[in-house]
């Protein structure tokens, strides 16, 4: 799928935008799916396990910062991961052998959807090694003014920044650190349909839909078989036993076999603990964790 100037462009730059990435059919079903999924939450009052509710959400105007875990809501979205033009630029990118570590389709509602301050995914769930990526799909046209994602080149081979506040894990960097280069802020807009990557180690963020368009990005956050949580990231997968581990393991296989291995690379790890008062979403862990703003 990936052009080998495309790999080297992902690899110098730590992310990368690809084109019609999904078919016409394909990517009419995933709206079908997701807008009969906000229409539901009109019936829903608060965050539950499938909707994170944004401020101002009602029966008759529902309004949400995501949906949670796409790929258990429906079986479409694990699909489409599993056999698509999607999973081809995974293995280019990660090799045979690759796993998902979550899913969330932020569904930025018009006219003020919550931003996504400056952060780096490696922070929230650093591993034995960083061979870990995040697709962005773009179901809608994403363009200057509904909240694209915004990324820094190059800052994946760079240190991670601190995501503390008052010694609070808070998921956003300061935007006055001296090591966030906002002078190489490149900013991601696209077709629908068009698909961002970006390197888990990549600083990266958006600004509020400031549009009366809704923003619909499909997000699979994946890394390879071999690339192990370290304890204390924020994982759901360290309140497991043992057998619930290994099902929920093959449960989240992409492509090939898993790995009983893990392969260790000397890479700069900082735990994300201890957590903000509510972690449930980064976008309560930015609010409660008392994060500053780079968009106010």
């Amino acid at each position: 799928m990936l052009t080998q100037d495309q790999k080297a462009i992902y690899h110098r730059d730590g992310y990368l935008m690809i084109e019609d990435a999904v078919t016409g059919d394909e990517l009419r079903e995933l709206r079908r799916i997701t807008y009969d999924l906000i229409e539901k939450s009109r019936d829903v009052s608060e965050s539950n396990d499938i909707y994170d509710l944004d401020e101002g959400h009602s029966a008759a105007s529902p309004r949400l910062t995501r949906i949670k875990l796409p790929h258990r809501v429906h079986p479409y979205f694990w699909e489409l991961l599993r056999a698509s033009k999607i999973t081809e630029v995974l293995t280019d990118l990660l090799g045979p052998d690759t796993m998902l570590q979550t899913s969330k389709l932020n569904t930025k509602a018009p006219g003020g959807g919550a931003a996504v301050e400056w952060h780096q995914d490696w922070a929230f769930y650093p591993h034995t090694n960083d061979s870990m990526l995040a697709f962005g799909l773009m179901l809608e046209d994403v363009d200057e003014d509904n909240g694209p994602l915004m990324v820094i080149p190059g800052s994946h081979k760079g240190e991670i920044l601190s995501h503390m506040v008052n010694g609070v894990f808070c998921g956003a960097i300061d935007p006055h650190d001296p090591l966030f280069e906002k002078d190489k802020v490149v900013t991601l807009t696209g077709k629908a349909g068009s698909m961002t990557v970006h390197h888990a180690r990549t600083l990266h963020g958006s600004a509020a839909n400031r549009s009366d368009r809704a923003r619909l990005i499909l997000f699979y956050e994946c890394h390879a078989a071999d690339a192990w949580p370290l304890l204390g990231a924020g994982s759901y997968i360290h309140s497991l036993g043992q057998r619930r581990l290994w099902d929920d393991l093959q449960e989240r296989l992409i492509t090939g076999r898993l790995c009983l291995t893990p392969r260790l690379e000397k890479i700069p790890v900082s735990i994300p603990l201890p957590p903000a008062p509510d972690a449930s979403s980064i976008f309560k862990s930015q609010k409660t964790g008392g994060a500053k703003s780079a968009f106010a």
